[in-house]
């Protein structure tokens, strides 16, 4: 068994160099030939031929902790993400090119002021248990996210739904009345937050109707699932068993990678795509995405309740370099707004670009001339602990001395989640009014640069209120100009998704919506012999 930290079973860093000599000299006939750093590398073909059943899929994910969990509407690490697309499913969900298609429900429409709202279910999908699907399922589970008194993480974007006002049409139709108009429903359906339990549902003896069952959970060390036998789709899952392993450390992950411990890993670190490519048995997996890497600026607390602190840091910060040298160029510059993917993205406002002496000048307005801050960065996601360090040395140019706080994931995650002053966090691709419910409205359950501003606040709810798309944009627009000029968050860029497997893996494909490894899609993953 593979835990964290396990050095004595996993080759170490200096075998990087053996494993790869070692597989330059295993390839068989026929293998494809592709370019690296060092010359040639024979590529193992890509397995062609119908899925094959059977076999134990092993996944090595980035974090975990001892806070790990296994409840449908709590995740917030990698690992916890993980383990919820493989219990549980959605009305809705994410093609590969993030486009809204239907899941669970077979359709999902409104009335034309979208204040009525109907949900058709799938016909014949089972819980885990046995028990069918139903409209009292679905009405369960939009209230247990949405409950006022212990809110999950999807509370903000269900908050148009009237509660007391979901009705079950039959067993297969759910008619939502909500308590305003709201475009963005078929949005928050699509969140893998907002998954399907049933009524009986424990998150202790945890029970959904997605493609593997649960068997065992060892809270920041693994997790163990077995196949649905009576899953909805056609044919999946492929595997008999997946096993889930917490990997903090980047080391210990790519080390077990190597050594055949695990058959795929998430959150390649970006200084190891070379060893990882020459490596003839291991693909790369790699997806242009609107996820981010954000600096989380408080805006409620000294430095940063000062504007034009908060415009110094955004303007010290060389967006090219970050990209070139945090991402390897692998990813492209940000404008400090999220959701470029999404079609009503305002893309008029001019890129911000390295302004040293006007963020100079700033600090001397605001008094704030030789600021000294600490950052807290923690390896969440590959390449945020890489930008802490290119910030700082970036920042020293404008007189800003950044002193960096490394914790484990575990601690960041932890009690004083949400509360740092000057920290960092990953988001996997959204459209903006999802997003801004997550994590820009003074409710939004991720609020973590504090961001409350009543103008923008007023601008997301009357455009989650409006069917008319060019009004929506323009809402829309001016939101993200406000917080442009004055939010807290420094979005320098959006990595793509680099993931690796071995090549015996087969399903996988790149995916735009920045959750790793095809949106943990392990259901239409096989292993070839």
């Amino acid at each position: 068994m593979v835990s964290r930290g396990q050095s004595g079973t996993t080759p170490s860093r200096r075998d990087f160099l053996r494993y790869v000599a070692a597989g330059a000299g295993a390839v068989g006939a026929g293998a494809l030939v592709t370019g690296c750093a060092g010359g040639a590398v024979r590529k193992a073909p890509v397995p062609s031929g119908p899925p094959r059943y059977g076999g134990r899929l092993r996944v090595g994910v980035v974090g975990g902790s001892s806070k790990d969990t296994l409840d449908a509407h709590t995740a917030v690490t990698h690992p916890d993400q993980a383990r919820t697309f493989q219990l549980y499913d959605t009305l809705l969900e994410h093609d590969d090119d993030y486009r809204i298609r239907p899941a669970l429900a077979e359709s999902v429409e409104s009335d034309p002021q979208a204040t009525t709202w109907t949900i058709r279910l799938r016909e014949g999908v089972e819980f885990h248990h046995g028990k069918t699907v139903t409209a009292e399922d679905v009405i369960h589970s939009l209230r247990r996210i949405a409950d006022p008194d212990d809110p999950k993480n999807g509370a903000v974007g269900l908050s148009s739904l009237d509660l007391g006002a979901m009705r079950a049409m039959d067993s297969r139709t759910v008619r939502l009345t909500l308590s305003r108009p709201d475009v963005t429903l078929p949005d928050q359906f699509a969140e893998y937050s907002n998954g399907i339990v049933p009524v009986d549902y424990d998150p202790a003896r945890p029970v959904g109707s997605g493609p593997f069952r649960h068997d065992s959970f060892d809270p920041g060390q693994q997790s163990l699932f077995t196949k649905n036998p009576r899953y909805w789709r056609d044919g999946e899952p492929y595997v008999d068993e997946l096993v889930i392993i917490d990997f903090p450390d980047d080391t210990a992950r790519i080390n077990a990678l190597l050594g055949g411990q695990v058959d795929a890993i998430d959150q390649v670190p970006l200084g190891l795509l070379r060893v990882l490519d020459a490596d003839p048995n291991l693909r790369l997996l790699e997806s242009e995405t609107g996820s981010w890497l954000p600096f989380t600026m408080r805006v409620d607390r000294p430095p940063f309740d000062d504007v034009r602190v908060r415009q110094a840091f955004r303007l010290v910060v060389d967006r090219e370099q970050m990209v070139r040298q945090v991402l390897g160029g692998h990813g492209r510059v940000g404008n400090d707004l999220y959701a470029p993917a999404d079609p009503l993205f305002n893309s008029a406002l001019p890129q911000r670009r390295r302004d040293v002496a006007k963020a100079r000048q700033l600090l001397r307005e605001a008094g704030k001339e030789g600021l000294t801050v600490e950052l807290v960065t923690s390896p969440v996601a590959a390449g945020v602990v890489e930008a802490a360090q290119v910030f700082a040395q970036q920042a020293a140019d404008a007189g800003i001395t950044v002193t960096i706080r490394r914790v484990d994931t575990g601690e960041f995650f932890g009690d004083a989640y949400l509360s740092w002053d000057f920290a960092q966090d990953f988001w996997f691709t959204r459209n903006f009014l999802a997003q801004a419910s997550s994590g820009s409205l003074p409710d939004s359950p991720y609020n973590e640069t504090h961001w409350d501003h009543p103008e923008f606040n007023r601008l997301v709810r009357e455009a989650r209120a409006t069917t008319d798309e060019a009004r929506r944009r323009d809402l829309i627009a001016r939101a993200q100009q406000i917080e442009w000029e004055s939010g807290g968050y420094i979005v320098w860029g959006f990595p793509n998704q680099l993931d690796a497997h071995s090549v015996r893996v087969v399903g996988l494909a790149p995916d735009k919506s920045g959750i790793p490894l095809n949106s943990y899609g392990f259901r239409h993953a096989w292993l070839a012999q």
